[in-house]
């Protein structure tokens, strides 16, 4: 495993998160432990969560992935071995079981990360994150900035506030955002600078060969500022392993289980996937872990946030590690963004 230090903290991580989303739906409590028991042998020492998982979001399985996190945690006493992110769902009409109020006022904040932490049957979290922000934006499929009327009013100060709280209690270790665009984040970093509330450490957002959207505005922003970058989706929902090119059947894929998730198997997104997996031929490699690699190798990405659903994608997907794409490869990929640029926003 290769291992980098969290930005602006002595917390060093591995370059592979075990993402957990899946645990309470597709993967059964047993396969939930099975999977950190592997992953941590293998030197993954970085787990990433959320109040809202398993997905898809229901009042059924809420908080149902921080509970079989939880139960390792008491079973196998390795707490201290994980380095662990969650996160605090924002708006939603449809998330009214999850608790009074869906924001981030302070009682919100603190029912929301209260409930997580007895879950996870932890008294603290390395990292908490505010999945999405509260404020009306293109996030989630959105291609463009469309500014959209709404009657939030920015309360970014006493969200930090309530963060700083956290942390003098010890139930959290830092702040971090998801979702968020460089407005948000300059938002929020200029809150530490101009009155020293806690600086936001990481941002969680969707990375991979069919989304390289972060590019174009955040990677400066975070490189400058050094704010790490959790890429999440880099598989694009197993659209880059291949797997759906060949037009075989995969009846508990997610893509499958989801339809809902359509950018990834779009026209396009399948023609860019196909061109795409002709590079991975051409230099024998594996496609799946040569989209990994190109995730992990970016000196951005502080971690690359892997899913899985069987032992063999963990253990495919942790050994992309391994691979260091060569500059021809790299310039491969980036003819075919040029000709396919973000087909999955």
């Amino acid at each position: 495993m290769k291992y980098t230090t969290i930005p602006n903290t002595d917390i060093k991580v591995s370059k592979i998160n075990l993402g957990t989303m899946t645990f309470g739906q597709q993967n059964t409590e047993a396969e939930g432990h099975a999977q950190m028991d592997y992953a941590l042998e293998h030197g993954v020492n970085f787990f990433d969560t959320a109040e809202m998982y398993s997905i898809p979001a229901s009042k059924e399985t809420y908080g149902s992935t921080e509970k079989i996190i939880g139960t390792w945690f008491k079973k196998s006493g390795k707490r201290e071995d994980v380095v662990l992110a969650t996160k605090i769902a924002g708006p939603n009409d449809n998330f009214g079981y999850m608790r009074e109020k869906i924001d981030f006022s302070p009682a919100s904040l603190k029912y929301a990360l209260d409930n997580s932490l007895q879950r996870l049957q932890t008294d603290y979290v390395d990292i908490y994150q505010l999945h999405w922000p509260e404020r009306k934006t293109n996030c989630f499929g959105q291609r463009g900035l469309k500014i959209q009327d709404d009657a939030w009013e920015d309360n970014i100060h006493e969200v930090l506030q309530t963060m700083e709280g956290f942390i003098k209690e010890g139930k959290i270790k830092h702040v971090g955002l998801s979702n968020e665009n460089p407005w948000g984040i300059m938002r929020f970093l200029e809150e530490n600078k101009y009155n020293n509330l806690p600086r936001i450490k990481t941002i969680q957002n969707p990375y991979s060969l069919l989304n390289r959207l972060f590019e174009n505005a955040s990677v400066e922003v975070c490189m400058r500022e050094n704010v790490g970058l959790l890429a999440y989706s880099p598989m694009a929902f197993g659209v880059l392993s291949g797997k759906f090119l060949s037009g075989e059947k995969h009846p508990n894929s997610r893509l499958n289980l989801f339809p809902q998730y359509t950018r990834y198997s779009s026209e396009q997104s399948t023609k860019a996937a196909r061109m795409y997996q002709e590079i991975a031929n051409k230099h024998s490699l594996n496609f799946a872990q040569m989209s990994l690699a190109f995730v992990n190798q970016q000196p951005f990405v502080t971690s690359t946030i892997i899913g899985a659903t069987t032992m063999e994608q963990l253990k495919e997907n942790i050994d992309s590690i391994n691979l260091t794409l060569s500059d021809e490869v790299i310039a491969e990929i980036n003819a075919v963004h040029a000709i396919i640029p973000d087909p999955a926003p």
